[in-house]
């Protein structure tokens, strides 16, 4: 059957709708047409030249990415920035790029911070703070329990390890246990007043300022894993969203890193 790029379009707005993206935001389709016939699918966290040749290699002329690729207007078009290089080896090449970002970030059952939840063994989760206008399912970041409360260090060797990270900063340990904790894929500092308020033993997110780990105030143990860390499985979301409505389709998890950060 031939697919268009709208099918897959309407299958993962099926689950994260625009309008749930914040205002800042620029999700949707930013290169190609909805018309277009798909031969293949590519998902990645972040659209690069080297994501767009590998489109090409695996005749893939859709990538879906989380991070948009354009996120503030460009007024020239010279090849000086990544950006303005990945865009036009897209259009150059036919290749399609959409991108998903704080709208699947919003939602609850097969969000980014649901994934996050899964792989580090979080239950009885829910959101951490709902989005205004919308019912309790549908906001910034999770809390849930582990299955059994687990000493500090304890609970951040096994993040480390589930989330792949190369290091994790954190405040100062407390000296209790673990067993509520609270997950933000990206920048999450902006949740963690909501985070000391539902009583999080930990809060797992990334991109945290030095002084905004002050704030913790000894209340609970940030763990910052890292951007990417704590966004890179959202890749294999997407792509069980999609597989799920196209099980037979050609569907392709990025092999390139785009991890700009490397730890020594």
């Amino acid at each position: 059957m031939l697919m268009q790029i709208r099918d897959i379009i309407a299958t993962l707005e099926a689950v994260a709708p625009p309008h749930l993206q914040e205002s800042y935001d620029n999700a949707g389709l930013i290169v190609g047409h909805p018309d277009m016939v798909v031969t293949g699918v590519l998902f990645c966290l972040d659209s690069t030249e080297a994501v767009v040749n590998e489109a090409v290699e695996k005749d893939c002329n859709l990538i879906v990415a989380h991070h948009p690729i354009v996120f503030r207007g460009l007024k020239r078009f010279n090849e000086t920035t990544y950006v303005e290089r990945t865009v036009m080896q897209a259009i150059r090449q036919n290749v399609a790029i959409y991108a998903i970002h704080t709208n699947l970030d919003n939602v609850y059952r097969q969000g980014v911070n649901a994934k996050i939840a899964e792989k580090i063994g979080l239950q009885n989760t829910q959101i951490l703070a709902p989005k205004a206008g919308f019912d309790a399912s549908t906001g910034a970041g999770l809390i849930g329990e582990l299955a059994s409360e687990m000493p500090e260090m304890d609970f951040l060797r096994h993040t480390k390890n589930a989330l792949l990270a190369g290091c994790i900063r954190h405040t100062a340990l407390r000296g209790r246990p673990v067993r509520t904790v609270a997950v933000c894929g990206g920048s999450g500092s902006f949740l963690l007043p909501d985070a000391l308020k539902a009583d999080a033993d930990a809060f797992v997110t990334a991109d945290f300022k030095y002084h905004e780990f002050f704030d913790a105030e000894g209340k609970l143990v940030i763990a910052d894993v890292g951007h990417f860390e704590s966004e890179q499985f959202t890749i294999e979301l997407l792509y069980e969203i999609v597989r799920e409505k196209f099980p037979t389709f050609a569907l392709h998890l990025t092999k390139t890193n785009t991890n700009p950060v490397f730890y020594l």
